[in-house]
């Protein structure tokens, strides 16, 4: 029983990330209703999440989608059939291991795809990190919401003088008061995405992540590219296929696997361009090959402009890092989050962060 716990609230995590409601209570509901079935049957399983974990409509596509991925590519075909299997990598599998029955393959996958999620994607095998980049496509890349200066009728807020008044007159009284209120969108995200040499382990997965915020939100989401110059690679993350994308990101990108001038790209940034209001999230190991004092100079400038500057360092991961490059030293006093950026588990986190991120101060 603990072991099916643990893979079905792992399961249950992996679809919020995706954007389905699976909170606690709904856990604990499919935890109950799988008390009474039988765990060995795969259809069981399918059916029993899908009652219990999904709010709506709207939440069955990513259910179906996040079921394949997490248990090996089970999947059904539509309202009135069962799941059925479909071919899907896992590492057991890979080596041409197999279980004895359905409960041990189900708990299996589960428990290989939950320690998949926590590897550093820079040692893992191509396989490996195809399944990552697959996950990392179902990602829904919500943000933090803000309010506009648009207003829109509300039953409460500031009371809305004119349709009270065009209503009275219409009915000759006045029979009820009418409010507006402020409409609300997400808050701009700007992603500046370090493609040099040494990030060549990372850059592909953190361009996939920066794919799922753009796909999901294209009009509050930019994306840069940073090395030896600054590139715009926005409208080649629009298209919707993640593999396509990312081979117009590539062709985009002139300065692949090349040094890092992170301050005068930002100087340049910050010169076209603006943060104001926005989550800005640099996605570097902070080895600058330029002056680290004008890298300080310019994370200065972003974070008074910024909503909250988020640095993704792929090497926070590891137990004994330490933040001692000059690049790192000359932002650190600027960041307000410096997180980890090495596997999918932290790039959900990542996710969650930029979904509820705050202002300091």
């Amino acid at each position: 029983m603990r072991e099916l716990t643990a893979t079905m609230t792992g399961f249950a995590r992996t679809l919020r990330a995706a954007g389905v409601a699976a909170d606690h209570e709904r856990t604990q509901n499919l935890l109950r209703a799988l008390a009474h079935l039988d765990v060995t049957a795969r259809e069981d399983v399918y059916w029993a999440g899908r009652l219990t974990l999904c709010a709506g409509p709207d939440d069955l596509p990513r259910y179906d989608r996040c079921f394949a991925a997490y248990f090996g590519g089970l999947r059904a075909r539509d309202g009135r059939t069962a799941a059925r299997p479909v071919t899907r990598y896992s590492a057991a599998t890979d080596r041409g291991e197999g279980g004895d029955g359905p409960e041990e393959a189900l708990a299996a996958t589960a428990s290989t795809l939950d320690v998949l999620r926590h590897r550093d994607v820079a040692r893992l095998s191509d396989a490996e990190r195809a399944e990552v980049h697959r996950l990392l496509a179902l990602l829904r890349g919500r943000r933090r919401q803000r309010r506009s200066r648009r207003y829109a009728p509300s039953h409460r807020g500031r009371l809305d003088q004119r349709r009270t008044i065009r209503e009275a007159l219409s009915r000759g009284e006045v029979a009820r008061l009418r409010y507006r209120a402020h409409t609300v969108k997400p808050r701009r995200v700007v992603m500046l995405v370090d493609v040099s040499g040494s990030m060549r382990p990372y850059a592909e997965t953190l361009l996939r992540f920066a794919h799922a915020l753009a796909r999901n939100e294209p009009r509050a989401t930019e994306v840069y590219s940073v090395g030896t110059r600054l590139t715009p690679i926005t409208a080649e993350l629009s298209h919707r296929d993640p593999d396509t994308a990312m081979r117009l990101v590539s062709a985009a990108i002139p300065d692949w696997s090349g040094g890092t001038r992170l301050g005068e790209e930002l100087k340049e940034f910050l010169s076209v361009r603006h943060a104001r209001g926005a989550i800005v999230v640099v996605a570097s190991d902070g080895w600058e090959r330029g002056d680290p004092a004008l890298l300080g100079t310019q994370m200065s400038r972003l974070a008074r402009q910024a909503y909250r500057v988020i640095w993704v360092n792929p090497h926070k991961g590891q137990a004994d890092y330490q933040p001692l490059t000059g690049g790192m030293r000359a932002s650190l006093p600027y960041i307000d989050d410096l997180v980890a950026g090495h596997s999918l588990a932290a790039f959900e986190e990542l996710g969650e962060r930029l979904a509820h991120a705050r202002r300091v101060g």
